[in-house]
């Protein structure tokens, strides 16, 4: 037996050691080292055998259906809140105003519920860029799975957009009249595309991924009012609106030209992002990702 101090302590009190006599014969336990004593070369392969979490996604044909869903429901957003404020007022800029509302509050609730499923993109240029700055990567997005992405988008915004017109009793898949043709239109629907890639990629590479679905909605309340051609910035949703004969259409003949418009504006957008926002630490030096940014 034997007294003395325990290692570390300061308070002066004198803490007694009991030992149990080992019977002889009997192999001692070998010490285990802390990696807090190893040198910084041996703890990566100290640590090694211990496996980061992965989630695996979700099944492919979930994700699938939750963008036809989610693209679905955009539509028959846009275009439904457009029937109603037609019925409800002849006044054009109140029927507008309840539109982008309408809209934007659908688009930030959709992507916020769709988004832990496939990541909410509801539209093909955001699935585009996902899988153009994922590309070569184990968590990017393949481009067959794209592809299959942006299928389930047009068809849901075709679904969505017949049954807005179907609620409020309206022929169904009815061609527009709303002709949108012009290079102002065609530039202004590269600005909001464009930007809406800018804010999306930007915000994730930035760190502020949880932010998305705030920001989209945000900026498209300012896009539609802060450009000629009201920030449809969505092929999808394009041509799902060119069958409708409400305000809020197109004509087939205009689509062109605006997808078009919004696939010049998505690269862009894409590419300004790779030139401010190259990775979280190296888009500023002095910038630090607070604690809730932090995963």
């Amino acid at each position: 037996m034997g007294s003395g101090q325990l290692p570390g302590r300061t308070d002066g009190h004198q803490h007694v050691r009991v030992t149990t006599p080992v019977p002889p014969g009997t192999p001692l336990p070998k010490p285990t080292p802390s990696t807090d004593s190893l040198p910084a070369a041996v703890l990566p392969a100290a640590t090694a055998s211990v496996p980061e979490p992965t989630a695996a996604p979700p099944p492919l044909g979930r994700r699938l259906a939750a963008e036809l869903v989610g693209t679905a429901l955009l539509a028959a957003a846009v275009v439904g809140s457009g029937r109603q404020a037609d019925a409800l007022t002849s006044d054009a800029g109140l029927r507008f105003l309840a539109n982008v509302g309408a809209s934007a509050a659908a688009l930030t609730v959709l992507i916020t519920l769709f988004g832990p499923v496939s990541g909410g993109h509801l539209n093909p240029l955001i699935t585009a860029g996902a899988w153009w700055t994922g590309r070569g990567t184990p968590a990017g997005l393949p481009l067959r799975e794209a592809v299959g992405y942006a299928a389930a988008q047009t068809v849901g915004a075709v679904a969505g957009t017949g049954l807005a017109d179907a609620m409020f009793g309206h022929p169904v898949f009815r061609l527009s009249a709303v002709s949108r043709g012009s290079g102002a239109l065609w530039l202004a629907e590269a600005v909001a595309t464009g930007t809406l890639l800018l804010v999306v990629t930007g915000a994730t590479a930035a760190g502020r991924g949880r932010l998305v679905p705030a920001l989209v909605g945000l900026w498209v309340v300012v896009a539609c009012w802060a450009t000629s051609s009201g920030g449809f910035a969505n092929p999808a949703v394009t041509l799902g609106r060119a069958l409708t004969d409400g305000w809020t259409g197109i004509t087939p003949g205009s689509v062109p030209g605006f997808v078009l418009a919004q696939c010049a504006g998505a690269a862009a957008g894409l590419g300004l992002a790779a030139l401010l926002f190259d990775g979280r630490e190296r888009a500023h030096p002095g910038v630090r990702p607070g604690p809730s940014d932090k995963r």
